[in-house]
């Protein structure tokens, strides 16, 4: 059970460490149609398409759903949006390699402190092994993004305008660190918003859904939620920009491909949750571990197709082997994290 639990936690992780890669092949489009576009996929039509398809009776369990839970997770999946999109734009600006690893590098080490924070039980994590070895899972991780950022500042310096443009066409390291120190604690509202959708899948299952299947329903309404600010940002930026002809005018280079990318990249964005939800129903007691799993399989397969695509083929080895040692540095901060969630389920 629990080998099934983390080989779906991988394919989740490859799925979200591979959704960017069709933006690469889309042309004569701004950012935000594409960004979308891709949207509609992956926070619209999928979402519905598998809850449909896997939750009887999807409508009746919705109905009686706690509002209170219904709203907080469509609160959730507002914030959690505004982090999506500025997640996006850190990939624009830095690439897959640094972006993925600084923004959920933040996304893992906000999501673990923030909660206890807000329930002012911080004091306590200091009195206990779990809680000493759980912050310092969140240092080591905040010390990875640094030496990850120190890279970043290597590369920038190393690399002529020319170099840094040829892998990633808007490379902007200051720009893209602010913004994906802002996408990583965004992000993080995710694992809230799943906390608080428990009520809504613990109806689906007295409904008789299989547990494999409980969160599709809590997915629909999160994702809405991070589907309307991402909604309201682009048509903002395609009027602003006026890029709203990027959806119509077929007399464009790949129009129609454009359209094909994007919803690849946005069933294959869906994916990961639907993989993620469906591996923490079969962790058992290790469930506590499943959202450090999934960033760690998100870091290591986002940076195999930085290695791919070669965003650090022009660097020296000095700036490589920072690169590598600061990504790792976040994986085991990952792992402590997980580390100290396991210690506290076994009352230490």
């Amino acid at each position: 059970m629990l080998l099934i639990g983390v080989f779906l936690h991988a394919v989740g992780g490859f799925a979200a460490g591979s959704f960017y890669m069709p933006f690469k092949k889309i042309r004569s489009w701004a950012w935000e149609s594409a960004w979308l576009i891709n949207g509609v996929f992956s926070w619209i039509i999928m979402p519905w398409l598998i809850a449909i398809i896997t939750v009887p009776g999807l409508r009746g369990i919705l109905t009686d759903a706690p509002a209170e839970s219904i709203a907080l997770c469509y609160l959730f999946g507002m914030l959690w949006g505004i982090g999506g999109l500025t997640f996006g734009l850190s990939m624009r600006y830095l690439g897959m390699s640094l972006g993925y690893a600084i923004a959920l590098g933040f996304c893992a080490a906000f999501g673990t402190i923030i909660p206890p924070i807000y329930d002012g039980s911080i004091g306590d994590l200091l009195a206990s092994l779990s809680g000493v070895t759980t912050l310092g899972g969140v240092a080591v991780c905040l010390a990875g993004i640094a030496i990850c950022g120190w890279a970043g500042v290597a590369k920038e310096k190393e690399l002529s305008a020319e170099q840094k443009t040829e892998s990633i066409k808007e490379f902007n390291f200051s720009r893209g660190l602010c913004v994906a120190i802002f996408a990583g604690i965004m992000s993080a509202c995710m694992a809230f918003g799943i906390a608080a959708g428990k009520p809504i899948a613990d109806l689906a299952v007295q409904h008789n859904v299989p547990t494999l299947w409980q969160n599709s329903p809590v997915f629909v309404i999160i994702l809405a939620g991070g589907f309307t600010t991402n909604f309201l940002w682009c048509v903002f930026l395609n009027v602003k920009n006026r890029s709203g002809k990027d959806y119509i005018d077929k007399t464009r280079p790949a129009f129609t491909l454009n359209y094909i990318f994007c919803a690849i990249a946005g069933v294959t964005w869906y994916l990961q949750f639907m993989f993620y939800g469906m591996g923490t129903t079969r962790m058992g007691d290790y469930d506590f571990a499943s959202w450090s799993i999934h960033m760690a399989f998100i870091i290591a397969f986002s940076n195999m197709w930085g290695l791919v695509f070669r965003e650090w083929k022009a660097c020296s080895k000095r700036t490589l082997t920072i690169i590598v040692t600061g990504i790792a540095v976040v994986v085991l901060s990952i792992v402590l994290i997980g580390a100290g969630s396991y210690l506290k389920s076994a009352g230490n």
